[in-house]
């Protein structure tokens, strides 16, 4: 994630900031500069480029901080116009989760966009759009409905209990998962939709895909009940960046998708504070940490892998140093390595594709 500065007084500002903190200028965050930009607090709109924008409807809600011209159809931003179905914010309890679901959301719309990939709503692009359903278990389960956060045809559903982080553990540890986030969710599942926009109707692109990751074809169904009842195969690691991208290659892709976006959003990260250092170390040169920016289209994926291990050994051994888990509790194999570059290899040419 960018670190971003006022554009009034250039102080340092964050993704969800509303107000800077050095000059007081209320701060609108603009998808399509890329850019935090301040106004006066007693201005009712934003003047940019000759164009007046105004803060998206959720900013009242304190769910959003972006803004869209003031006549714009729906005045929801290009994140929150992606939401079908929300929890009853009445209660308490479900309001707080929801905020906690946009932030995740935005973050994972901002990604998105800064690999230049197309974010579209269903609410114009019927066919080809994606939307989201946040659910409350009484929605879930409602007229004896079994409803699980996942994926189908371009609606990602992600259960409101994912934004509690309690029930989140309580199931982490009852899928013996090493990690699980509530942005991690969002990243897998929008690899979901990606696939399908990618690969679906493209057979070479499949073939190729299916040289690596194996074929999908298999019956999905089939291959989730020998998951749960076997298990990930003994040399899981080996292969697959988690035990669940074993069960089948639609979650094997998913999976590795997330991995990705996790990648980058930390590189961007560690870029944007200038993070660099040399381990006073002997024989460790591996362990070198610079700043490399993730979202250079012509960027090898050697060199954001290259540049993301020694920044999560550091990261991670900061965290135990604080008695906390890893940030990154993975090992990216030779295999999974290879994976992760097709998906780097693959956005690089459907970026070209859609130019």
């Amino acid at each position: 994630m960018k670190v971003f500065q006022c554009s009034n007084c250039n102080f340092p500002v964050f993704f969800e900031n509303t107000m800077c903190q050095n000059c007081g200028s209320a701060l609108g965050y603009l998808s399509s500069s890329n850019q935090i930009i301040s106004k006066y607090t007693n201005q009712s709109t934003w003047s940019i480029n000759g164009q007046h924008y105004g803060y998206c409807q959720n900013y009242a809600l304190q769910a959003c901080n972006w803004l869209v011209p003031v006549n714009h159809t729906s005045g929801f931003c290009d994140s929150c116009n992606l939401n079908r179905t929300i929890p009853n914010l009445s209660v308490p309890e479900y309001f707080e989760r929801w905020q906690k679901m946009e932030g995740a959301k935005h973050r994972l719309i901002y990604s998105l966009e800064r690999l230049g990939l197309p974010v579209q709503s269903k609410f114009e692009h019927e066919v080809s759009g994606l939307l989201f359903d946040f659910l409350s278990e009484e929605d879930a389960r409602a007229e004896g409905k079994q409803v699980m956060t996942g994926h189908a045809n371009g609606v990602i559903t992600i259960l409101l209990a994912e934004a509690d982080a309690v029930s989140r553990e309580q199931i982490r540890k009852s899928l013996n998962e090493k990690y699980r986030t509530l942005i991690g969710h969002f990243r897998h599942e929008v690899g979901h939709y990606y696939w399908e926009l990618i690969f679906k109707n493209n057979d070479n692109l499949l073939a190729d895909f299916r040289a690596i990751f194996g074929d999908e074809r298999q019956d999905y169904s089939e291959a989730l009940k020998r998951h749960y009842a076997n298990g990930a195969p003994a040399n899981w690691k080996s292969y697959f960046i988690s035990q669940y991208a074993s069960c089948h290659p639609w979650e094997d892709w998913a999976e590795t998708w997330a991995h990705y976006l996790h990648i980058l959003d930390a590189l961007e990260t560690a870029y944007y504070f200038g993070l660099e250092g040399k381990p006073k170390l002997n024989n460790s040169p591996h362990m070198d940490i610079y700043p490399v920016f993730p979202y250079d289209n012509e960027m090898s994926f050697k060199r954001i892998i290259d540049a993301v291990s020694p920044l999560f050994y550091a990261v991670n051994s900061i965290n135990r140093s604080m008695g906390l888990s890893d940030v990154y509790p993975f090992v990216i194999s030779d295999a999974v390595e290879k994976k992760l570059e097709f998906i780097h290899f693959t956005l690089q040419n459907y970026r070209k594709n859609l130019a």
